[in-house]
């Protein structure tokens, strides 16, 4: 059964499901529908939570394993697996049968991915799971889904803005929906539920420090890689959360893959940066990274990102920020050694 985003936490109330399909471009989307499936199922008594990450070499019976298993800590269990942009091929899709005839009610699982294509929904095991679960497709959200979406946050924090504060905050952030949340969530914290004025957003915006992640974002697809270890260095300095700086990151490749992509296919790049809602302020950067990144470049990029993604989860990066800084340079040049991480003891 199809639900978006905004319907989650309603059809949430309604009991929870075995089996959740959270797809979409909008990463910070996605993260928050799976959060709210957590929260949900730890009121329920799913207490443990196991996360797998689709890489090379993936065992898939180790999911039939967790899936059947009985933890020593907790009754019932959640299992969240992200796909990591693939799909899970023949392996994967046989595996998927096995647990819809397996169907254990103690546990629920959720299957992250990229945006869900006609192909996959198409797909045997996306049907079945979606049969006897929820699929939740997570659009990238412009006009007013962008702004009703602001509207909900503002009311789940207790926030009262004024229309014109928060167009101000849509147009600062444009459209990227970690940066508008994290903004709405210090806002919360100044002036709790007193009304936020224009002038207010405009100040917390001025003061923020002189880099900031979309600075990041233009010096990467810029390919300066003398300014994106600058523009690191000071967010490193800033204590920016490692996974703020991956989402930035992962957000531009991910465009400029599917733009490439699209390219291949013949597809016009006015229309591919339209259905990509990119604005014309981004499309001079954008087609610069464009001319400079090939498909193998990109795609060698978001395996690194998926590679730290998990490493990060594990806790077994030697330093985060000295990774991602391997994963810039790899964005404006290549590198031919790999990311710094040790193995777990």
């Amino acid at each position: 059964m199809r639900c978006y985003a905004n319907q989650l936490p309603n059809e949430l109330k309604k009991g929870l499901q075995p089996f959740y399909l959270v797809f979409g471009e909008e990463p910070f989307q996605v993260a928050q529908c799976a959060q709210q499936i957590r929260q949900t199922a730890k009121q329920q008594g799913f207490d443990e939570v196991v996360k797998l990450t689709l890489m090379p070499g993936f065992d898939w019976q180790e999911l039939i394993a967790q899936y059947q298993s009985m933890s020593l800590f907790s009754a019932r269990t959640l299992i969240e697996l992200d796909l990591n942009f693939q799909k899970p091929g023949i392996a994967g899709s046989q595996t998927f049968k096995q647990l819809l005839d397996l169907n254990n009610p103690d546990t629920v699982l959720i299957v992250k991915g990229a945006k869900a294509s006609q192909d996959i929904q198409r797909s045997a095991w996306f049907k079945s799971l979606d049969k006897l679960g929820i699929f939740v497709p997570c659009y990238p959200l412009t006009g007013n889904h962008l702004s009703r979406w602001l509207d909900e946050q503002c009311q789940r924090l207790q926030i009262n803005m004024q229309n014109d504060a928060k167009r101000t905050l849509i147009d600062a952030t444009e459209g990227n929906l970690l940066a508008c949340f994290q903004e709405l969530e210090k806002l919360s914290l100044l002036h709790g539920t007193a009304l936020i004025d224009q002038q207010q957003v405009l100040q917390g915006l001025l003061n923020q420090a002189k880099f900031d992640i979309f600075d990041l974002s233009d010096a990467l697809l810029q390919g300066n890689s003398r300014q994106a270890i600058k523009v690191l260095n000071k967010l490193a300095g800033d204590n920016t959360e490692a996974v703020s700086i991956l989402w930035t990151i992962t957000k531009e490749a991910n465009t400029l893959l599917s733009l490439q992509l699209g390219l291949q296919q013949g597809e016009q790049l006015a229309t591919l940066f339209k259905q990509n809602a990119i604005w014309k302020n981004q499309q001079g950067p954008i087609q610069q990274a464009l001319n400079r990144l090939s498909i193998a470049t990109l795609e060698q990029i978001t395996q690194l990102l998926a590679q730290f993604d998990a490493s990060y989860k594990q806790g077994n990066l030697v330093k985060p920020y000295q990774a991602l800084a391997h994963i810039c340079l790899v964005f404006c040049q290549p590198l031919a050694f790999p990311l710094p991480a040790h193995p777990l003891n």
